[in-house]
């Protein structure tokens, strides 16, 4: 990784930004062509501090009304108004923006509009009906508003211009924006923050740079809310030796350590990819805030170090930070990573004693945690006790189902949230067309997939052609879904392609597998599991030439077969087998568990398979298709939990033919409920059957 580019010079200061930034992408950042110059002539804080950055920014809170306002709109009316003078409807407009109910604000304006067109507003309704727009997001209220403060001839002053600009900003109207921001005749640091933030906000990166360091020449603004706005660009560029510079003239102006600016930063360097950077921001901060604790947790759950994160989360519980409704959400988000059942509890015990039982977003990721270890019922009471429930919610609850085998379940919730007026999105057909391929509802699955853009005015994209192809493929139909894919209208996807391989892989079809293979081959060469899909397919048909090349191409590609590990969670602590592993203490035990398992399951039919699907493990599991590392790993959950209890199995590979065999009849012998977790899906194994219809 680069060096940060720190460059110190006498008054004045100079840190070349833009030659950087040019340099960096020429085909976004060439525009830069002045440089970040800081008039200070003392620093507020040694430079030798500057070592490192990242995250979220968290908006002030708004100031407390005044008494005087308070009074004014508890005299609001709420009467029908008729025929009212235009100052009585301008001071009822203000009072409703008051309330916050800026509808009724955007009506009152209607009738001064056709009422009275032309009256002389003052500037105090049009700071209210900008705020009515803003609240409202209405394009047409702003368009509105607009036109009749034209028409009326008023000379707005600075505030109302960047009222006004602040409401095209807010409600996207930026080439509209940027058009009368050119256009002013005199600005103030509030206009260009308020069209930086804007360019920010709508990821135009590049261009928020350029009019910031036309400003800092200008205004050489050093306040909190620059810097933290510009600290969210450097995230969005993924430039973090930009960041670093933004972050060093922050704590030359004596800024470094606003709590705002410190989460910004936190942000910015894990979005780059530096969490020890925003490690280090972290641990400077003077008084580390609940955003603060969030930021860095996050952070670290977004690189994969779920277990730091949990980590951090106990220290922050310990050192008696408040804990929020974020905190929470990403708790239980680790979990779901961990697979951990229990901390998923104690985070649940949390919401519910924090006060935050019927907040939608914590809530919705308990939904999705319970939907994704297999506790449909919790899910479900969880979901039914939510007070308000938006199309997040509806999603992790339908995924669930569907994830689970439970197809028809899912499809009734689909419907459930259409009768209730939630509008599905993109993610919402993906996940029921996906439950009615798991579950082989292919009649209502193509019911649904029609609907998407007639009904709904839903575009369907390259995973619902995924979906409806694995679906095809569930029945059989493999020359209907290698059609689905020549007639989408884009390029066909790896995802597409690896959907047809399945099916070929399940029906034996060695002609369209290889031609599956070969496409998926030329987009994603470096996957392994594409290879042994195709090895498996070859080795089970007799096609021994044809897979000694598929393992030529593995070797020269320089590409390996993996150990095959599984883990379950006993007591709230993990443990990890792999195949034919001797080296855990209770080994003798588990040994003999599986042994005495494969002599009971016999009785009822179970033979050992020659043949097994093994998409990325070695070639010594095949030898030893006993002790795979699920069976252990079962046989393990078995010994040590109670009878009554379900066992939870993750593993990182696909299971095999001869596993998976195996664990239907271990769950039916044992009585045993086995939730299985595999690289393909889950699988529900109750009663000597598996909820994927033993197609994976």
């Amino acid at each position: 990784m680069l060096a940060p580019i720190l460059i110190i010079l006498p008054y004045p200061m100079e840190i070349a930004l833009s030659p950087f930034l040019s340099s960096t992408s020429p085909g976004n950042l060439s525009f830069l062509g002045c440089c970040f110059t800081s008039k200070m002539r003392f620093w507020s804080n040694p430079f030798s501090r500057i070592c490192c950055s990242s995250m979220e920014q968290k908006l002030k809170p708004k100031p407390m009304k005044d008494e005087y306002m308070e009074r004014q709109v508890q005299d609001l009316d709420d009467t029908q108004i008729s025929k009212t003078s235009p100052s009585g409807l301008c001071s009822q407009i203000e009072k409703l923006v008051l309330c916050n109910r800026y509808r009724e604000a955007m009506e009152l304006f209607e009738i001064l509009e056709l009422e009275h067109d032309g009256f002389d507003v003052g500037s105090s309704t049009y700071d209210a009906l900008v705020s009515a727009c803003v609240g409202l997001r209405s394009i047409r209220g702003v368009k509105r508003v607009f036109y009749y403060m034209i028409n009326s001839g008023l000379e707005p002053d600075l505030y109302v211009m960047n009222r006004v600009l602040f409401m095209h900003v807010k409600c996207g109207l930026m080439l509209d924006a940027r058009k009368m921001f050119d256009e002013m005749p005199d600005k103030d640091v509030a206009s260009w923050m308020t069209m930086v933030g804007g360019l920010v906000d709508s990821g135009n990166f590049s261009e928020a740079f350029r009019l910031f360091l036309c400003m800092w020449e200008e205004f050489n603004d050093g306040r909190p809310r620059t810097f933290v706005t510009m600290i969210r660009a450097s995230a969005g560029l993924g430039l973090v030796q930009v960041g670093r510079q933004i972050h060093s003239c922050a704590l030359k102006r004596g800024v470094g350590d606003d709590h705002f600016v410190s989460c910004a930063l936190i942000d910015m360097y894990s979005k780059c990819g530096s969490i020890e950077d925003a490690h280090c921001v972290f641990y400077q901060m003077p008084v580390k805030t609940t955003v603060g604790w969030n930021s860095i947790i996050a952070s670290y759950a977004l690189h994969g170090y779920s277990e730091e994160a949990l980590s951090l989360y106990f220290e922050m519980r310990d050192s008696g930070t408040t804990i929020d409704h974020f905190t929470i959400s990403i708790v239980i988000r680790i979990c779901a990573r961990l697979a951990s059942l229990e901390h998923a509890k104690q985070a649940h015990a949390a919401l519910v004693r924090h006060g935050f039982g019927t907040d939608i977003v914590a809530n919705s990721a308990l939904v999705d945690f319970y939907s994704k270890w297999g506790r449909m019922e919790d899910a479900r009471h969880v979901f039914n006790r939510m007070h308000r429930k938006n199309v997040i919610s509806w999603n992790a609850l339908i995924a669930g189902y569907g994830n689970h085998g439970q197809g028809e379940e899912a499809v009734e919730m689909f419907e459930q949230m259409l009768r209730e007026g939630v509008t599905p999105n993109h993610v919402t057909f993906l996940i029921v067309l996906y439950a009615c391929s798991y579950s082989g509802l292919s009649k209502r699955g193509w019911e649904i997939f029609s609907s998407m853009k007639r009904d709904h005015k839903v575009k369907p994209r390259a995973m619902h052609y995924a979906c409806m192809i694995e679906l095809l493929g569930h029945e059989g139909l493999l020359d209907e879904a290698y059609a689905l894919i020549r007639s989408a209208t884009f390029k066909p996807t790896a995802n597409m392609w690896a959907a047809l391989l399945t099916a070929c892989r399940m029906h034996k079809n060695l002609e369209l597998a290889k031609l599956a293979a070969e496409k998926l081959y030329g987009m994603e060469p470096e996957k392994l599991c594409n290879y042994i899909v195709l090895l498996n397919l070859y080795n089970s048909s007799g096609k021994l030439k044809e897979a000694a090349g598929v393992l030529q191409t593995l070797k020269r590609r320089g590409l390996r077969m993996l150990p095959a590990c599984s883990w379950i969670e006993i007591k709230k602590q993990p443990y990890a087998f792999l195949c034919g592993d001797k080296s855990h203490p209770q080994m003798k035990e588990i040994y003999q568990k599986v042994d005495n398992l494969i002599v009971e399951i016999s009785r009822h039919g179970y033979v050992e398979e020659n043949e097994t699907l093994l998409p990325d493990v070695d070639e010594e599991e095949q030898r030893i298709l006993k002790y795979h590392s699920e069976k252990l790993a079962i046989a393990f959950g078995l010994i040590n939990t109670p009878h009554w209890t379900p066992l939870q199995i993750t593993q990182g590979h696909r299971v095999c033919g001869d596993c998976h065999s195996a664990i239907k009849l271990i769950a039916m012998v044992t009585g045993r409920e086995i939730v299985l977790r595999d690289a393909s899906r889950f699988h529900h194994f109750r009663n000597g059957t598996c909820s994927c219809g033993d197609y994976w």
